[in-house]
């Protein structure tokens, strides 16, 4: 199966010399296109910072990882952000909305900043707000809006472009347990059918059993490796 992220012996310290602190270490793993697969651990087994490396939002203090085959821990800031802005859609635990626009203008503003062309955009932002269920609230401001409706609008935001991968840091937790599942359905049903790759973090035990691949972190490392 052909793979659109692997990863090698990708390491990532914090601080210096006795103060250094070993989040990842000598990590391997390869995802495959169209799949959604999971990263699971305690606090601070290194998932959130896993999903910032492959977003490239961070680099790794060594080894390597490639996006389509491209090794991408030597891009510059520029080509980090391009990379980001046209192929990697991110759902972050802080939601990221702008508070003073709408839910469609949030899910346009993705759009516009994606490059999708204008006449898609009224489509996409019915579609991606129909996928998490906010149709009653898209006129609606996010402070207008509790945390699990928030999360469901950065879900949506993120989903509307259709990039090739999607990077979601739990986003499932603010959400009752049938919105939840409603989510990993829609994130099942972009991966089926929209050529998207998607690699979210979870605690859920329910959610993992239904998800093509789950990897475990514990002290770094990727567990039974």
């Amino acid at each position: 199966m052909q793979s659109l992220i692997h990863i090698e012996d990708v390491e990532k310290s914090f601080g210096n010399g006795n103060k250094e602190v070993k989040v990842l270490k000598k990590i391997n793993m390869t995802i495959p296109t169209n799949q959604l697969t999971a990263l699971r651990g305690r606090s601070g087994s290194g998932k959130t910072t896993l999903l910032n490396l492959i977003g490239a939002l961070d680099k790794p203090s060594g080894g390597e990882i490639y996006f389509n085959g491209n090794p991408i821990s030597s891009y510059s800031e520029k080509q980090s952000a391009e990379l980001r802005r046209v192929k990697i859609g991110i759902i972050f635990q802080s939601y990221g909305l702008v508070p003073l626009m709408t839910v469609e203008e949030n899910i346009e503003f993705g759009l516009r900043i994606a490059g999708v062309p204008r006449n898609d955009w009224n489509d996409r932002i019915r579609e991606s707000i129909a996928i998490v269920g906010l149709e009653k609230r898209a006129k609606h401001r996010p402070l207008e809006l509790s945390g699990g409706e928030q999360q469901r609008v950065a879900i949506a935001r993120a989903l509307a472009p259709r990039p090739a991968l999607i990077l979601a840091d739990e986003p499932t937790a603010e959400l009752d347990s049938n919105m939840a599942f409603q989510i990993i359905r829609a994130f099942q049903s972009l991966t089926n059918n929209q050529q998207t790759t998607i690699i979210m973090t979870t605690h859920d035990p329910g959610i993992m059993e239904i998800l093509d691949h789950v990897y475990t972190l514990e002290d770094g490392q990727i567990a039974n490796q």
